[in-house]
Order: structure tokens, then sequence, then C-alpha cells
């Protein structure tokens, strides 16, 4: 039945219309794909910090990573320790201060700023003794800013049980001095470069997220469908017509037999 060449001619129709069917399918998941919206940012390119977050609100999305640049007075005795911090894999400390940002109306407010890191703890205890030697003088400040991170319980509350190893806004602000009725910002910069003694932070820009363009997704599943619609159209078509020729044969078969009979 199906070797018949009406048949053969409208199977040969059938793949070539489902290889369309399929072309324009892959066409529409390329689409997709050029199409994607990127969601980025110019993360690289300073821009001061009073046009990417202010003190007080919750870092949006848009702004976390982003190079940021202000003016900024650092007290000397406000400086903490971060332990177990990753920096190109290696683990250790990080250095954190507190700076005093000076904003366009002339008020300040405070923020967190982690300076360096070191290997170990007496290299990073030496920098903070080098550091709150240090004039408390307005200094320019470039870095990158990023999001408030959870407090965490120190893994080990017997050996330290003051240690930090995450950099949380709210539990730094009660080791600090002199932010009594201060506005806080609820994130903290990561400075570029980093003071003597210190290894600068590895802050890498964030990762580009790109969203499938899903209308076009869906118009290419509809192609594939109907390429495996076309082959399936002709597989019903072959059968219907099958048992039809069966279904005449067994009638003719029985008509036959009845005349037969009746002679």
């Amino acid at each position: 039945m199906m070797l018949r060449p009406r048949w053969i001619a409208a199977l040969v129709f059938a793949l070539l219309l489902a290889a369309g069917f399929a072309w324009l399918g892959q066409w529409q998941l390329e689409r997709a794909v050029e199409s994607g919206k990127a969601v980025e940012a110019p993360t690289e390119t300073v821009l001061p910090l009073a046009k990417v977050a202010g003190p007080g609100a919750p870092l949006r999305d848009v702004a976390v990573g982003q190079l940021v640049s202000f003016t900024g007075t650092f007290v000397p005795g406000d400086y903490q320790l971060l332990h177990g911090r990753l920096n190109k894999g290696a683990s250790g400390w990080w250095v954190v201060g507190h700076a005093n940002v000076e904003r366009p109306d002339g008020s300040q407010a405070a923020l967190a700023v982690a300076r360096g890191w070191a290997a170990d703890e007496p290299t990073a205890r030496a920098a903070i003794a080098r550091l709150a030697e240090e004039p408390a003088t307005p200094q320019p400040i470039v870095g990158r800013i990023l999001p408030d991170e959870q407090p965490q319980l120190p893994d080990d509350k017997e050996k330290d049980p003051t240690g930090m190893t995450s950099l949380g806004v709210g539990q730094l602000y009660n080791l600090w001095t002199g932010v009594d009725g201060m506005d806080v910002y609820a994130s903290y910069v990561v400075q570029r470069g980093a003071p003597e003694g210190l290894v600068q932070i590895y802050s890498p820009p964030p990762i580009a997220q790109t969203e499938l363009n899903w209308l076009n997704v869906f118009y290419a599943a509809e192609w594939i469908i109907f390429a495996g619609f076309a082959v399936f159209l002709w597989y019903r078509l072959v059968k219907d017509a099958k048992q039809k020729e069966d279904e005449l044969r067994e009638l003719s078969a029985q008509e036959s037999a009845t005349a037969g009979n009746v002679e």
C-alpha cells in the first residue's frame, strides 16, 4: 500500500513540508536567542554614589555591582575584621572601615567600606593599626557597591564569640562610634585599590543575564508540532485508504461467496 507511487509522492511531499516547518522552528529559536534582552548596567562606568544609592534604602537590583565614587572620612577606631573571606579562591581576612560620606546637601551618612584583604589575622591587625594612625581627613574613594549581607553567628563561639564572617551593616552599626542620629547606607562598598599592607579585594563586575524572547520560543514549538503533524497526516491518510480497500475487498469476497451459494 505504502509503496504505491501516489503514496510515495505524498510521503516525499510530507517530508519536504516537515523539513520546511523544522527549519522555521530552528529559525524562530535563533531569533529567540538573538533578540533576547540582556539585563545589563554600565557597572564599569564610575558614577557618583548619590546617583546610585541613598542611605536607609535597599540597594536596587540595577545598582548592584556599580562602581561609585564619593568623598568620605574614615573613623580611625571603627575598623573591624571579617574572617573566612575568599579572595580569588584563598580564604583570609577583610578589613572593613566606617566612612562618613559627604552628601550633596552638606550632611553626612555612615557607610561600610571593605578596604582590603589579608591572608592571615596578624597581617590584617597590623594594617588596622596603621590605618588607625592616619588622620581623619576627607579623601576620594572609588569602589563597587554591593547589598548588605545577613549577619551570621560565629562557628566557634568559645574561640571568638564576636567574630564576623559576613558584612552586615546592622551588626557593624552597633560597633561604630558617633553614628547616633546619623543616616546609614544599607549597603557597602568594596574599595578599588588597597591600603598599605593589604591586598585589593577581588570584586568582578556582575554577570549580565539574558532573557529569552518567549514569543519566539512559542512560535518555534508550533513549527515543530506542524512538522510532526505533516508526517502524521500522511500516515493517517495511508492507513484510512488501506482500511477502506480492505473493507471493500472483504465486502467483494462476501458478495462473491453469497453469489456462489445461490448458484
